[in-house]
């Protein structure tokens, strides 16, 4: 027998005992500890639900009258009266102020007698006429007194005419020292007092509609294709919070604006309230498509390229589940989802979204009741912004 056959059988010999040994205890190795539990709190976690989501251009403007009027003075003089205070409300054709009218005065009296002595003048070249054909017929005059004689009647009627057409003007113009109120509305600017003396073209009272408001805004011109006569636009006004208006496009402009690319908007907004008020700033959106769906939050949902997913607290673990995106509200921070979840799901968002999947999770907190008109819970009342937190 060689010596490689006696060491082979010696160590097969050994084995077994070997094998015994270890099973006896000899081996210390210990099991793999559990994985720890992650307690994640309300603030960091968000309820798939079921609401309205929108889409559209981002807009921002100024507020501004659909009806405004500014009265001018029609002639020159020194007020007499002011009726009327700044934001003080008017009917249409109220007596909002007068100018002084004494030379117009004296200018009406000077027309109104010459048209007086124009239609005596006319009387006296009428009668005149009429005896002249009598005599012409009679053949006690010839027919070249006739003709002077109607010369006359035209040319006493045409001296009628322009008194008249002279005492008409003056009329007009004592007429335009009386200012009144072209529309109804809110007095808005008054820049004269009594005393002053202003031009012909001077203004006297702006006043404003405020029963409807126009926003005059600009959109992005790489978003021009979301843009229609009629869309409605929703937006903020500062100085009103949260509170949502609403309107609706009127007119597009034609042309962008060759500074900013921003293509200008008119949007017709209904004030009957009277709560908005011209030259305030507004920012909003021009609703290009909604419906209703799926809606979480943006932060629940991660993007990689043309993939998505989301992590969802199932059995007590994370997991990573591929969804698919929809509409996406880019101003309001609201996703779509038309597959892969179910409604009531409970998805991580923000900074838990980076427990690996197959972690044990336990939530601190069921997320508070959705606020709103259906959209998605985004908890605001729990301690902290949430960051996955290990026991």
């Amino acid at each position: 027998m060689t010596r490689a056959t006696r060491n082979l059988g010696l160590g097969l010999a050994l084995l077994p005992a070997v094998l015994a040994a270890s099973a006896c205890g000899g081996g210390t190795a210990e099991a793999p500890p559990p994985p720890q539990v992650v307690t994640i709190g309300p603030e960091s976690v968000t309820r798939v639900e079921r609401g309205e989501i929108r889409t559209g251009p981002l807009i921002s403007g100024e507020l501004k009258p659909e009806r405004e009027a500014t009265v001018r003075a029609e002639v020159g003089g020194s007020i007499l009266e002011v009726r009327v205070e700044e934001g003080q409300p008017v009917k249409q054709g109220a007596l909002v102020a007068r100018i002084e009218a004494r030379a117009l005065d004296d200018a009406r009296l000077s027309a109104q007698s010459a048209v007086r002595s124009a239609e005596q003048a006319l009387d006296v070249a009428g009668r005149e006429a009429v005896r002249t054909e009598t005599l012409v017929k009679g053949g006690a005059l010839a027919d070249r007194d006739l003709d002077t004689a109607r010369n006359a009647v035209a040319a006493a009627q045409a001296q009628l005419a322009d008194a008249r057409a002279r005492l008409a003007s003056a009329e007009r113009q004592l007429a335009d020292t009386i200012i009144k109120a072209p529309i109804t509305g809110i007095v808005s600017d008054r820049p004269i007092n009594r005393g002053d003396v202003v031009a012909p073209g001077a203004a006297l009272v702006t006043i404003i509609d405020p029963s409807s408001m126009r926003l005059d805004a600009g959109v992005p011109s790489a978003e021009l294709g979301a843009l229609r006569v009629d869309a409605p636009v929703e937006f903020r006004v500062r100085g009103y919070g949260d509170q949502v208006f609403t309107g609706h496009i009127e007119r597009i402009s034609p042309a962008a604006d060759p500074v900013t690319r921003q293509v200008p908007i008119y949007v017709t907004v209904p004030n009957t309230a009277g709560r908005l008020i011209a030259g305030l700033f507004a920012e909003g959106r021009v609703t290009s498509e909604r419906r209703t769906g799926l809606v979480v939050p943006a932060t629940a949902v991660e993007r990689e390229g043309s993939s998505s997913w989301v992590l969802r607290v199932r059995d007590g673990k994370a997991e990573r589940v591929q969804v698919q995106v929809g509409l996406i509200d880019e101003g309001r921070g609201q996703v779509e989802l038309v597959g892969g979840v179910a409604e009531g799901d409970l998805l991580l968002k923000g900074a838990a979204q980076a427990v690996t999947p197959g972690t044990p999770v336990k939530v601190a907190a069921e997320p508070a009741p959705a606020r709103g008109n259906g959209n998605p819970r985004d908890v605001q009342d729990a301690p902290k912004a949430g960051e996955a937190r290990r026991n």
